[in-house]
């Protein structure tokens, strides 16, 4: 279970939903109530129940009720002790993008296994490989990470793991802090998803905490580390090569924007306008074979030249992203990612290299040939 401070040893004296809850919010996670015995947001009030209108502009999240899910998700606990007075079996809820969380939901569900090609999307699986025994998330994770040559997150001891009634995972993990957002998708998704029956919760939806007792059992903190790691590089990575970015809509401008000096081609989010698929997939390939020749230093300590060959890849990379063929925030991520799997010791200077890269480059926009 999850730790309560006044409770170090997990299990000496059983804190209650409400302990678990507090807790959490203390740390500023914002949590609302789960039905009772379910997995799922308690109900919302008479007034809210069959009425049009958005969660966001609800008027009872004002009056302290819990209306709309995870949208009701707050860390003040006056209000956390009312809920839990009028309800002590509430389940708990953590709003996964307040709290600033990417969950990792590995599913175990005995399903037909679906086309090999739809096992890791993006990522084609030769016919050669033998996929006998591969029946869940937990293989289909296993099966990336060893693909990128990383460590399985379902054993990664340094966050905190739960163990789900139905046999799953929850790895939890803290989004990149100046990175992108990122949204929520289902594994059985044929458009975006990580991996076969791997979910992911993020911006958009909710996580079920520790303790959470619900009809098919209680939901445990297993072994190891209390509190979420922040997310791995590479898989930050995977998550913005397989769609996880959220793009939140455009608001209006409050003043006329500034004139540019000089015409300039920057189409894409240095300049706020969407880049186009062709655009952005010869920015990609452009950027891959310098990516590679980063990740290929990892087989050797000395002698590669590797800080000049990061530095190359980042100053095109900001070219890229000023010439419009390329999601800053992406490149950025895949830049990191390559350079802490040839040099993982050294994350700090990576950093350095990677953004000073990137802002000289940035002067240089860089407009690769499309294929057509």
């Amino acid at each position: 279970m999850l730790v309560h401070p006044e409770n170090p040893r997990p299990g000496a004296t059983g804190g209650t939903a409400l302990d678990v809850a507090a807790w959490l919010a203390s740390r500023g996670y914002p949590v609302h109530p789960l039905a009772p015995g379910a997995k799922t947001p308690a109900a919302n009030c008479r007034e809210c129940t069959g009425r049009h209108h958005s969660p966001e502009a609800c008027p009872c999240h004002a009056q302290g009720r819990w209306c709309h899910g995870f949208h009701a998700a707050t860390t003040d606990e006056d209000t956390l002790r009312e809920w839990w007075r009028r309800e002590p079996e509430f389940g708990i809820g953590v709003a996964c993008g307040a709290a600033g969380l990417v969950v990792i939901d590995v599913d175990a569900h005995a399903t037909e296994l679906p086309d090999r090609q739809r096992l890791l999307p993006g990522i084609p699986i030769d016919d050669r490989v033998d996929l006998t025994g591969l029946q869940s998330g937990f293989d289909t994770l296993a099966l990336l990470a060893a693909y990128r040559s990383r460590p399985d997150p379902c054993e990664d001891a340094s966050t905190l793991r739960v163990r789900t009634p139905s046999g799953g995972m929850h790895i939890w993990y803290r989004a990149p802090k100046g990175g992108p957002r990122l949204r929520c998708s289902s594994g059985s998704s044929s458009r975006v998803a990580l991996a076969w029956q791997v979910d992911v919760r993020a911006e958009g939806g909710y996580i079920v905490a520790p303790t959470t007792r619900t009809a098919a059992g209680v939901y445990r903190a297993l072994p190891g580390a209390r509190l979420p790691a922040p997310l791995p590089l590479w898989l930050a990575a995977e998550l913005v090569r397989t769609g996880h970015v959220d793009s939140p809509a455009p608001t209006a401008p409050t003043a006329p924007p500034t004139p540019s000096p000089g015409p300039s081609p920057a189409a894409g989010p240095a300049s706020g306008r969407p880049l186009r698929g062709g655009r952005q997939e010869a920015g990609r390939r452009l950027l891959r074979g310098l990516l590679e020749e980063v990740g290929s230093c990892g087989a050797s300590p000395s002698g590669t030249a590797f800080s000049e060959k990061l530095n190359r890849a980042a100053f095109t990379a900001g070219g890229l992203v000023a010439g419009g063929h390329l999601d800053a925030a992406e490149g950025r991520l895949l830049l990191l990612e390559a350079a802490d799997r040839a040099r993982p010791r050294q994350s700090r200077r990576n950093v350095l290299i990677v953004d000073s890269g990137l802002r000289a480059g940035s002067d240089r926009p860089i407009h690769p040939k499309e294929r057509t």
